[in-house]
């Protein structure tokens, strides 16, 4: 009998390709532990618009707000845009809507992937991305002023959410400290140099700094760390951002472990959590089974830990860890995707993952 309710929104592009490989694989890791999964798919996204007018109607929003974890593909499609020439992007209306602040984007090197940085220490990055996901200059998305002469968007930040962002920052840099067994560190990355509303977040952290002795704090300016991140991501542990900045940054990110096919994410709220790859919907090779799912696969085993901690027992995170170490498994044992240079598609590497599970 099914006691955990997954709303699966497939999404555009590869997103259905990727999607169905996530699946597959938490359907073994489920026959394997009893986690009691079940999966409603719904439908979101561009072609979604394109057939119905809405691309996230209240009857699909009812029904995932009512699941216990929504696990969302990639969404958007080229010459599929609102009237005004933004991407439609019902990613953001579920982080608004539901509250979802904190975009969680693990960057992570897999054993066995090639990476960019020739460095040897590049096999050793391991930290955190932590986007702020509901205000920050996506505050102003739909409420921007435009004429002929002028553009304007507007960023904010409220004390209430920077409260919570922090708190989860130094919560995760805590829980990472137990499990790598290394001190933790929460470097908050802003502009405050130039903007007041960050100096204003700088002081914010330094106030929720002092309830974590044991987690070391420090800050950085986007532009700086956007350097470093080339230089020494080895350096890093958990790196909260205004929302914009950490769209930006988690892209570069993903760019140092073998790009965007490699990179998970989860936005979490207090009551609600979407579980996606950070990856578009990649219209090139949209249908030709060519997608790399890791990133799906990874943002699945994301989902059994949040899962877990929120009560649903260790079987949740016992199975979390088994996908991550049969992504690592496979990877260290020659499977390469296409975005690494190899000739492994989607079903190769789904293969291959299942293979490597118990």
């Amino acid at each position: 009998m099914n006691s955990l309710d997954i709303a699966v929104l497939g999404g555009d592009g590869i997103g259905p390709e990727v999607m169905e490989a996530a699946v597959a694989v938490l359907q073994k890791v489920d026959a394997r532990h009893a986690l009691g999964l079940g999966f409603t798919q719904l439908r979101a996204g561009a072609f979604a618009y394109r057939d119905t007018g809405t691309d996230l109607s209240d009857e699909v929003f009812e029904r995932a707000r009512k699941a216990d974890a929504i696990l969302l593909g990639a969404m958007g499609w080229p010459g599929i845009r609102h009237a005004d020439g933004t991407e439609l992007a019902p990613q953001i209306t579920l982080r608004q809507r539901l509250d979802l602040f904190g975009g969680v984007r693990p960057i992570r090197a897999i054993p066995g992937v090639p990476l960019p940085l020739v460095d040897p220490r590049a096999a050793q990055i391991d930290f955190v991305i932590l986007r702020e996901s509901t205000e920050g200059l996506f505050f102003s998305k739909d409420k921007g002023r435009v004429t002929p002469e002028m553009a304007e968007e507007t960023l904010r930040m409220t004390r209430g959410t920077s409260l919570r962002l922090a708190r989860m920052a130094f919560d995760l840099a805590g829980q990472r400290a137990a499990r790598l067994g290394r001190p933790g560190r929460v470097t908050l990355v802003d502009k405050a140099n130039v903007f007041r509303a960050f100096a204003w977040l700088r002081q914010i952290f330094r106030e929720v700094a002092a309830e974590y002795p044991a987690v070391t704090h420090d800050a950085a300016y986007v532009d700086a760390m956007a350097l470093d991140l080339i230089r020494r991501p080895w350096d890093f542990d958990l790196l909260p951002t205004e929302n914009m900045f950490g769209d930006i940054l988690s892209d570069l990110a993903a760019g140092l472990i073998g790009g965007m096919g490699f990179a998970p994410s989860a936005d979490l709220g207090a009551a609600h959590a979407v579980f996606q790859p950070s990856h578009g919907t990649a219209p090139d090779i949209a249908g030709q089974g060519r997608a790399n799912p890791t990133a799906t696969i990874l943002s699945a085993a994301m989902m059994l830990d949040w899962l877990a901690m929120r009560g649903g027992g260790s079987r949740l995170a016992e199975a979390a860890e088994e996908i991550r170490r049969a992504v690592d498994a496979a990877f260290a044992g020659g499977l390469r995707t296409a975005d690494v240079g190899g000739a492994a598609g989607t079903a190769e590497a789904t293969r291959a993952v299942l293979e490597a599970l118990p």
